[in-house]
């Protein structure tokens, strides 16, 4: 059973614009709840015990609101400059141990029971959660065969060349094969240490990596534009 988990709430949230002038983007409210609620009660709900909260920019803002939430056992670890998502994950290395965990970054909004179905996958070095989009270039193009065997994985795709409409959901459940292949990953062109690069090395090392669609709406927050579409899609606010 998965116990653990990481979330990653460092991002500055730049094309929020003035949103997050004053507030970090986990804070931001989907019908009076933030983004990191939502996420850290649905972990809860779902039987994670710890969350490994990796924070950056506001950081002792997002710790002060994190402890106050319905949630896990909470541990903040700081990601003082922005590496990419494979640093990230990796600084929780110590917090998680040799367990498998949930990983999953807190500007994405899914349907609490995604979480339960994710966590349930824990025979597995590695399971994405993926959900269909026109074109996966803002995130992560996944490939995967009929049985849901992963193929190869694309961070942010140019438009347009993406033959799959399956896209990193941000959500899934990561074994401890993974560490060394998060440790020996290269900065990618956009200079970032990238968790799609980390799972390709697991991926020619053997490593069983699964995607797993998720079922209910799903948002990735951020933009204003995608804030405000997740309050009159999912809950019906303004």
């Amino acid at each position: 059973m998965i116990r653990h988990a990481v979330v990653l709430a460092a991002g500055r949230g730049t094309r929020m614009g003035v949103l997050t002038r004053d507030t970090a983007k986990p804070l931001l409210e989907v019908a009076g709840v933030s983004l990191l609620e939502r996420v850290l009660s649905g972990l809860r709900d779902a039987g994670i015990e710890h969350a490994a909260v990796v924070t950056g920019y506001r950081a002792e803002q997002v710790e002060e609101a994190a402890l106050a939430m319905p949630a896990p056992a909470l541990t903040f670890v700081r990601q003082d400059e922005p590496r990419g998502t494979a640093h990230a994950i990796g600084l929780a290395r110590n917090a998680i141990g040799d367990a498998s965990f949930f990983f999953g970054w807190a500007d994405i909004v899914v349907a609490p029971t995604d979480y339960a179905r994710v966590v349930a996958e824990a025979d597995h070095d590695a399971v994405l959660g993926v959900n269909h989009v026109d074109d996966p270039t803002e995130g992560a193009a996944v490939y995967f065969d009929e049985g849901g065997r992963v193929q190869r994985i694309i961070e942010k795709p140019p438009p347009g060349t993406s033959t799959t409409t399956w896209n990193n959901a941000g959500l899934g459940v990561l074994g401890p094969a993974i560490w060394p292949h998060l440790d020996a990953v290269e900065p990618s062109a956009r200079g970032e240490l990238e968790l799609a690069d980390a799972l390709m090395t697991l991926l020619a090392a053997g490593g069983d990596v699964v995607a797993r669609p998720i079922e209910g709406p799903w948002f990735d927050v951020g933009t204003p534009n995608r804030l405000s579409e997740a309050n009159a899609t999912l809950w019906g606010a303004g």
